[in-house]
């Protein structure tokens, strides 16, 4: 029965190693970005101070900012959307997007930054091409959304979901107590020491991560297993996805007051312009998200046509896990402490992948000198 658990343990070994050394050239840099991702905020404001380098938070109309970055962008980009600061020193944000493909590739996409007091433009970027548009775009698809780069992200997700698991019970000691497994010094190999303690106690919140990451990374079939457990809000055709229309009837000050006559105590996040007619819309309407007192996201449905605003469904219980789901991936609305841990989530894979490559390359090394000394030893015997 011994003999059985260990050439079991063997194996799982084995399979655990070989999934790591496998998967070790995917798995570090969509971990890495990752990680980037959790501070994403921070991080930009630290290599591009000039575009939060705002003068107040007096706020102007919202005319007046889509105003300033239309003349930014250009005639051939339309600006689509809008997004109020989300703390006093923080910038007014435009979306835009061109109308038409540039070389047949993908619609360029800008982030116009700007000073809420002036509407002065403190920067624009070109989304797609900036550094973390590029880190968002490896994380979720590499790149290759073409090539199913999503479901190739989620299948690494799925790999490291084993290792984490497989870990735990590699770790488990054999021989001895809990407590002797928790021991900084199990072994005389420091690496294989770092390799144990960091990967045990990393392991469960990267298993959650891991999940998470694998319900994201298969959207239809996620969607169909959660509906199934819980009710979700029927996706419907919605606007915000099609061209953006180039004369609207309503002003955004107009659609946003209509906005907040549904949701009076609320206060507005973001305006969507609005886009070209779609099935199940009628005519072009304005999108306001609005977040209310008990920090609930709204979102309001404006008429472009006639002014009607109508309050959309809340999310049933399926939609808010899913939202859940997402934040908790990401480290966001739920704390300092949970965003810290994500971020230790996308940088101990590398330490223990290279922790662990050292360990199978010195043990190898190891094998092969005993190999050759009982291959030596014989010979001596023979003279």
């Amino acid at each position: 029965m011994a003999r059985a658990s260990v050439s079991f343990r063997r194996a799982f070994l084995a399979l655990h190693r070989w999934i790591a050394l496998i998967l070790f050239v995917l798995l570090v840099p969509i971990a890495l970005s990752g990680a980037l991702l959790v501070f994403h905020d921070e991080i930009d404001e630290l290599l591009n101070p000039s575009r939060y380098a705002v003068t107040g938070n007096t706020l102007l109309t919202q005319t007046d900012y889509l105003r300033s970055a239309a003349v930014a962008v250009g005639n051939d980009v339309r600006v689509s959307a809008m997004r109020f600061p989300n703390d006093d020193v923080a910038p007014v944000t435009v979306q835009a997007r061109g109308n038409s493909q540039r070389d047949s590739g993908p619609p360029q996409f800008f982030t116009i930054y700007l000073d809420p007091p002036t509407a002065r433009v403190l920067d624009v970027q070109e989304t797609r091409s900036s550094f973390f548009g590029f880190m968002h775009r490896f994380h979720e698809n590499l790149t290759i959304p073409e090539y199913s780069g999503r479901a190739i992200v989620g299948w690494v997700g799925v790999g490291l979901l084993f290792l984490s698991l497989s870990g735990i019970y590699l770790w488990w000691p054999r021989n001895g107590t809990l407590s002797r497994g928790l021991r900084w010094r199990r072994t005389a190999d420091g690496y294989n020491n770092l390799h144990h303690t960091f990967g045990f106690w990393i392991s469960i919140p990267l298993a959650f991560v891991s999940i998470t990451g694998i319900y994201l990374s298969f959207p239809p079939q996620a969607r169909n297993l959660m509906s199934s457990v819980v009710p979700m809000v029927p996706q419907a055709s919605r606007p915000g996805f099609g061209p953006v229309v180039r004369e609207t009837t309503l002003t955004s000050e107009r659609a946003l007051a209509a906005a907040m006559e549904v949701a009076p105590q609320a206060r507005p996040v973001g305006i969507f312009l609005p886009t070209a007619s779609r099935d199940g819309w009628p005519a072009p309407a304005w999108r306001i998200q609005l977040r209310s007192t008990d920090n609930v996201p709204l979102t309001v449905m404006v008429n472009d046509a006639s002014g009607t605003a109508s309050l959309m469904p809340s999310p049933l219980s399926g939609d808010r896990a899913a939202q859940w789901i997402r934040w908790l991936h990401e480290g966001s609305h739920a704390g300092l402490i949970w965003r810290v841990i994500v971020l230790l989530t996308g940088i101990f894979p590398v330490v223990l992948g290279v922790t662990g490559i050292v360990v199978w390359l010195r043990l190898r090394q190891r094998r092969a000198r005993l190999n050759s000394d009982s291959f030596v030893e014989p010979l001596r015997a023979a003279e």
